[in-house]
């Protein structure tokens, strides 16, 4: 797979207006929200973010986000904007008596992608992704890196003034993320994924360890019973690519055997994430679109994978 180097693009700050921002507030917001999600919210430090994901009962991610505690009882849930206003809906139906309320809080922040010098310059020493740095009313969230780049979120009052440094195109931030090897549920992709279709057992998306969740024994099992039969893998064509895309391959021409999770422009071609039988990532002769369509080479991700339990 040709994967362009981000070493020196990669280097300021980008607009991240693909994103918003749900509000969870009360005195139970974190307790809801560890019964909801893939995650343990319960005892999540200041501190610490998550990579979580909201489920149907059958297991598949309905969405998926960054999330952090503001305070003891507010949890700011950072998602893909085109599935914010379902998600609310969505989980607003299991409040029922808990003292917890959820908004959209998008208006009321800024959020930012920092990479490089200028996510040096702003928090100093390396810290683990999924760790949280506060600086004034601002939140840091530091996310899986990109071709060797550090990376992570900004999100602050629109008030506070927004680190200085160069602007990074949607483009190329969209190319980080992909190259990240994490893909956050769009509205596109929603509903056809268990969590370890996209990896998110291997890169801190879903805990083991807590209560029950919507859809909780369909993702336990397919963990612990070793039928994990479907990975998501780094992709490139020379054609354009997009979230939704189906990928064939040539010894069953009639069934899709893969699925874009997240693509972007890369120096010539298309890069992405594809959510992709095992079997057939191995095999080759992979397509885009069709059994006649554009070659796809395919490739592990830049992170290692939980071995099945």
């Amino acid at each position: 797979m040709i994967i362009q180097s981000m070493q020196t693009k990669l280097n300021g700050i980008a607009r991240l207006g693909h994103l918003g921002v749900i509000r969870v507030e009360g005195a139970d917001a974190a307790s809801f929200l560890h019964n909801q999600l893939t995650q343990d919210f319960s005892l999540l430090a200041l501190s610490q973010a998550r990579l979580a994901a909201y489920c149907s009962a059958q297991g598949r991610m309905l969405s998926s986000f960054y999330g952090f505690k503001r305070s003891q009882t507010e949890v700011l849930l950072v998602c893909s904007l085109d599935l914010l206003a379902p998600t609310i809906q969505r989980l607003s139906r299991f409040v029922l008596r808990a003292k917890v309320r959820l908004s959209d809080a998008s208006a009321d922040y800024k959020l930012c992608g920092l990479a490089g010098e200028v996510l040096d310059a702003v928090a100093g020493t390396s810290q683990a992704p999924w760790s949280k740095l506060d600086i004034d009313a601002a939140s840091l969230i530091f996310l899986y890196p990109a071709d060797g780049v550090r990376r992570a979120l900004w999100l602050a009052p629109v008030a506070q003034p927004t680190p200085s440094g160069e602007n990074i195109s949607t483009e190329d931030w969209a190319l980080s993320e992909v190259h990240s090897g994490i893909a956050l549920v769009s509205a596109v992709i929603s509903d056809l994924f268990v969590p370890q279709m996209l990896n998110y057992e291997s890169v801190g998306g879903v805990s083991f360890k807590k209560g029950c969740y919507p859809g909780q024994e369909v993702v336990a099992r397919s963990q612990f019973r070793g039928t994990l039969k479907r990975r998501a893998f780094a992709a490139h064509s020379s054609t354009p690519m997009k979230a939704g895309d189906e990928v064939f391959q040539d010894a069953d021409p009639q069934q899709p055997c893969g699925i874009v999770a997240q693509a972007a422009a890369a120096g010539g071609g298309f890069d992405a994430i594809v959510s992709m039988q095992v079997a057939a990532a191995g095999a080759g002769g992979l397509h885009l679109g069709s059994a006649a369509g554009p070659a796809l080479t395919v490739q592990a991700t830049p992170y290692p994978l939980l071995e099945d339990i």
